[in-house]
């Protein structure tokens, strides 16, 4: 086989194996970097183990990927990667339903509505019995509108609220969203914290649903950790590839499993290709 070039570069059988990788696959996003951060080192571990020299940004030029919705620094889990042409799957086939497990503290509320954040609040939650939360998270369950936190990746005139706020600049509450969730159930109460496992649709932010859960209780509450356990059809246990499995042949298996998950490949020539690296879907699900 004749070696290809990408940006000038001549390639080699390695290269020329990552630059017909085409599909979707999920990678294990751990608490602390961003979506994008994991995103972009996945790209240097692939590109450096296949010999592509590039300098800075211009990796994106060279191979195109992207994630399938953003997940909080502080939050870990499944973070879907769309490779070659499946960056341009990523809007249609991942804007179902995510499943999360959310670990709540009741009795503090912070500015961020997670741990992250400054403490803004505390109150009493000692009279909060088991059969008082299991009964508010039924007000919590099917089509329900949600106000998004103020510390979030929505966006003010081209900027993230969050970098608004950071600088310590005045910002609105977005109005209220209607939002779904397919089901919402307690795991574990052993106060303060209690355990939520989520299934919802695109856009919602179980730190909002958290906070939430602590108002309706005439307390308040944080979310503490959170972990996104499925996303479409791809699941943390099953299809999730950790650090150790970055290589081209792990994910070429990968796509190759993953395939199964998916139906048929739909038309694409009323999609916009995203650009590479930056989130293919409007899900701010954190």
């Amino acid at each position: 086989m004749a070696a290809r070039e990408a940006g000038g570069v001549v390639l080699g059988k390695s290269a020329d194996k990552l630059f017909s990788l085409s599909g979707l696959f999920a990678v294990y996003k751990p608490k602390g970097p961003t979506s994008a951060g994991v995103l972009n080192l996945l790209k240097e571990r692939l590109l450096a183990e296949a010999g592509v020299q590039t300098n800075g940004n211009k990796r994106n030029q060279v191979l195109k990927m992207g994630h399938g919705g953003t997940l909080d620094s502080a939050a870990a889990g499944v973070l879907v990667i769309g490779i070659g042409k499946g960056t341009k799957m990523l809007r249609t086939m991942l804007a179902g339903s995510k499943k999360y497990t959310a670990i709540g503290l009741l009795g503090k509320a912070t500015d961020t509505l997670d741990a992250t954040g400054k403490v803004t609040e505390e109150k009493p939650y000692d009279q909060i019995t088991k059969g008082d939360l299991e009964n508010v998270l039924q007000k919590f369950t099917g089509d329900i509108m949600q106000v998004p936190p103020l510390y979030s990746a929505l966006k003010k005139d081209g900027e993230r609220l969050s970098t608004l706020m950071k600088r310590g600049e005045a910002v609105e509450a977005k109005p209220a969203r209607p939002v779904r969730v397919y089901s919402l159930s307690l795991q574990q109460f052993q106060p303060p914290l209690f355990t939520l496992d989520v299934e919802c649709g695109g856009g919602f932010y179980v730190r909002s649903l958290v906070s939430d859960i602590g108002k309706e209780l005439s307390t308040c509450a944080t979310m503490q950790e959170l972990t996104r356990t499925k996303h479409g059809p791809f699941t943390l246990e099953e299809h999730a590839l950790y650090e150790d499995k970055w290589t081209i042949d792990e994910i070429a298996r990968s796509l190759e499993h993953c395939t199964s998950l998916l139906p048929g490949e739909p038309s694409h020539k009323k999609l916009k290709t995203e650009h590479p690296g930056e989130t293919a879907v409007s899900c701010e699900d954190k």
